[in-house]
């Protein structure tokens, strides 16, 4: 009984600890890469680098990635499911109850915060370093983050749901993406939340008049 009861569990013993492996290989990748993206120009950061940073070869790297533009989209995937697990959290907070405006104005925070907690971020999101396919999948009402604030509109404050509302997320996530980086780049922290005050105001009057 014991011989083929061992026999049976030995293949998935073995991949067991192999899928933990190559998850934890893709995280050392992912957390390299991140930390040169937050301390090296971005033209800087090659893949031996990131190979070097994460302990492993270029080959080894390349048995994961095929190259530096899909570690970029894995580490702005990963990034943006904490900033969406985040957020949700926030939607179901009672003070964000109180009025259309003063929800947007805190995700626009929120994420504005977030922004400045991961510069490796930054420095994908609003140098267009991510490719067009992840921003389309991430941009889906349907799939992305904008289906929060599609929620919220619609679930909270009755806005009417369809094709025009997630065409005005789409459309207010690609302005709110190129007016962010115009904030960080004024040349004082005053400027920057002017910046940021101006663009609340714009997305608020183009999402909250549908």
């Amino acid at each position: 009984m014991t011989g083929p009861a061992r026999a049976e569990a030995g293949p998935a013993a073995r991949r067991a600890p192999q899928q933990a492996r190559s998850s934890e290989t893709v995280k050392t990748i992912l957390d390299a890469a991140s930390s040169l993206l937050a301390k090296l120009p971005f033209e800087q950061v090659t893949t031996s680098r990131i190979a070097e940073a994460a302990g492993l070869s270029v080959g080894a790297l390349y048995r994961f990635y095929n190259d530096k533009q899909e570690i970029y989209d894995a580490i702005a995937v990963r990034e943006l499911a904490e900033f969406r697990e985040h957020i949700e959290k926030t939607v179901h907070a009672r003070h964000l109850l109180f009025s259309p405006r003063k929800s947007l104005d805190r995700i626009l925070d929120a994420y504005i915060a977030f922004l400045d907690a991961r510069p490796h971020f930054r420095v994908l999101a609003l140098g267009r370093h991510i490719s067009e396919q992840t921003r389309e999948n991430q941009s889906d009402p349907e799939t992305g983050p904008g289906g929060i604030l599609q929620d919220l509109l619609v679930k909270k404050f009755g806005v009417k749901p369809g094709k025009r509302l997630q065409l005005r997320i789409r459309i207010a996530a690609e302005v709110g993406d190129r007016l962010i980086a115009y904030a960080y780049n004024q040349a004082t922290p005053k400027e920057r939340a002017e910046a940021v005050d101006e663009l609340k105001d714009l997305l608020a009057g183009y999402l909250l008049r549908i």
